[in-house]
């Protein structure tokens, strides 16, 4: 529980240059058993989570590297992280809601269209700022087979 304020700081330094949306301490807190993360100097240098959204989907949230970890394969070790996560808990399809379609594209995932999502997953929107002009892109991976 210690390690909330790091992420949502961690989170919130990608939101502030674009590249996330903004995540409230609380919605960190209420996904905080979903995340994986590695610690340094005694604070949170990177995290991902993994939501379960339907019978057999889950999704990819909060995937952030801290600066100086960058360009050292973190991100994709977290990718790798949390499809075995997902895989682990049954999930036969992960998605992501993203701004880094080429990242998540090198992992194998691909672009679909938002309808292809169920309502439910849309949950959070309703509070976003961008809720009516969302730009992020859908992605898919099929973790069967």
């Amino acid at each position: 529980m210690s390690d909330a304020q790091d992420i949502r700081d961690l989170a919130n330094s990608y939101a502030e240059r674009g590249r996330m949306l903004q995540r409230s301490l609380e919605s960190v807190y209420d996904l905080l058993r979903s995340f994986q993360v590695a610690e340094a100097n005694g604070g949170v240098i990177d995290c991902v989570a993994v939501d379960v959204s339907w019978a057999d989907l889950a999704e990819v949230k909060s995937l952030a590297v801290a600066p100086l970890c960058r360009q050292r394969r973190v991100g994709s070790r977290l990718v790798r992280a949390a499809i075995r996560d997902a895989r682990r808990l049954g999930a036969k399809k992960l998605f992501a809601l993203t701004y880094e379609k080429e990242f998540f594209s090198r992992h194998g995932f691909k672009v679909v269209h938002r309808d292809a999502l169920p309502d439910k997953v849309w949950r959070e929107c309703i509070t976003c700022p961008k809720a009516y002009a969302c730009d992020e892109t859908a992605m898919m991976l099929k973790l069967d087979g």
